[in-house]
């Protein structure tokens, strides 16, 4: 019986979305897992010992990426699941930021998951189970030109590109996780961790010259930065507790990360260069997936504190604190469009998984996708 298991961060936006692990301790992980014709989806919560179970939330569109001009956004979906037209599949699809010019990018009868947009927008490199365990493969932004990047007995799952056209990627090919770089074409592939932990949720700063990423090594997950090639490895967060989910500012000096230093996750933002740590994000109940404005002076996150998972924003020094939705249904994976004049995110509302857009002061919500739709 097949069985095709993704792992990834959503990103995401990235995202990627980042990768891999079990329960807690790996952030903002999204498990999709296909057994007896049927899907199990569990998103892991941070500093809970269970995921919750998404499996009702099919069919989904689901981890929304721009691409770098702001005009269209990527994302993965199984849009006709349980239809009478299902393919029973997970694909690529692009659209226009205004939910116009929906076009299907990917149709394999394996899963493709998890995009990510090169620098110029002219390419993502995404996941496939097409070959072997899960493989990093790339294609135009048109869906031509499909290239396998990797072949390993292990996962691989795509983080980002660099501005030099670096794809930073993490595998399992040597028994546990690592962070792995490579060229464009696949070649030059790179080991840049080698832990006895899982390294994971790795993230480019802005010019390319510095990675953020998670590591279980200390028995706990810590936030770590290291240079390009993989050297001068620092832990940021040398706590008893999980710091996850690292995102770099736009000015590639700070970093906001998921923390459980205070009893539940909250939203931190640190200086890498001084060490200077801001709580931005203060409740009872979870604060997670902080997503930066491209101007670097706010974050959109996503807060279960009124007992629902609802879109914030708030200022980088944790002032100005505003709730976006208000919704019975969960909100997830916040992002920024480029010129900061957007926020999309994932609504289970209706009792579908969609995509919408929203202004940063709360207004103008827009229903991007409808997922009865093809």
């Amino acid at each position: 019986m097949r069985r095709a298991v993704l792992l990834a961060m959503l990103l995401v936006g990235g995202i990627v979305a980042g990768c891999g692990g079990s329960g807690a301790g790996y952030g903002n992980l999204i498990f999709i897992a296909r057994q007896s014709g049927d899907y199990t989806i569990r998103l892991p919560i941070e500093n809970q010992n269970q995921p919750l179970d998404l499996s009702g939330s099919l069919p989904w569109d689901s981890a929304p990426v721009w691409s770098p001009d702001g005009a269209r956004i990527a994302f993965y979906s199984d849009r006709a699941f349980g239809l009478s037209n299902s393919d029973d599949n997970v694909d690529i699809y692009v659209m226009n930021a205004d939910g116009s010019a929906l076009t299907r990018l990917t149709d394999d009868p394996a899963a493709d998951a998890f995009p990510v947009w090169s620098p110029e927008g002219t390419r993502l490199a995404f996941y496939s189970a097409r070959s072997t365990d899960g493989e990093i493969f790339s294609m135009a932004a048109d869906g031509s030109d499909v290239q396998q990047l990797t072949s390993t007995n292990g996962v691989d799952l795509p983080y980002g590109w660099s501005r030099d056209e670096k794809i930073l990627f993490g595998s399992n090919r040597s028994g546990n996780f690592d962070v792995w770089s490579m060229d464009a074409d696949g070649g030059g592939q790179e080991r840049l961790t080698s832990s006895d932990g899982d390294e994971l949720a790795a993230e480019w700063s802005p010019d390319g010259a510095r990675i953020a990423y998670q590591s279980s090594a200390p028995g706990n997950v810590d936030t770590y930065v290291m240079n390009a090639d993989g050297s001068d490895e620092v832990n940021l967060t040398v706590r008893p507790l999980q710091d996850t989910t690292a995102r770099w500012a736009p000015d590639g000096v700070r970093l906001a990360f998921v923390s459980g230093r205070d009893g539940d996750a909250e939203i931190y933002v640190i200086d890498t260069q001084i060490s200077g740590l801001i709580r931005v994000s203060e409740s009872v109940r979870d604060d997670v997936t902080p997503a930066w404005s491209a101007d670097g002076t706010r974050l959109a996150y996503i807060s279960n504190r009124d007992l629902n998972h609802e879109l914030y924003v708030v200022n980088a020094d944790g002032s100005g604190q505003r709730r976006m939705t208000d919704d019975p249904g969960w909100e997830s994976m916040p992002s920024w469009s480029p010129d900061g004049s957007r926020i999309a995110f994932v609504s289970y509302r209706d009792g579908r998984r969609d995509i919408y857009t929203i202004a940063p002061d709360g207004t103008n919500l827009v229903r991007l996708t409808n997922d009865l739709q093809n």
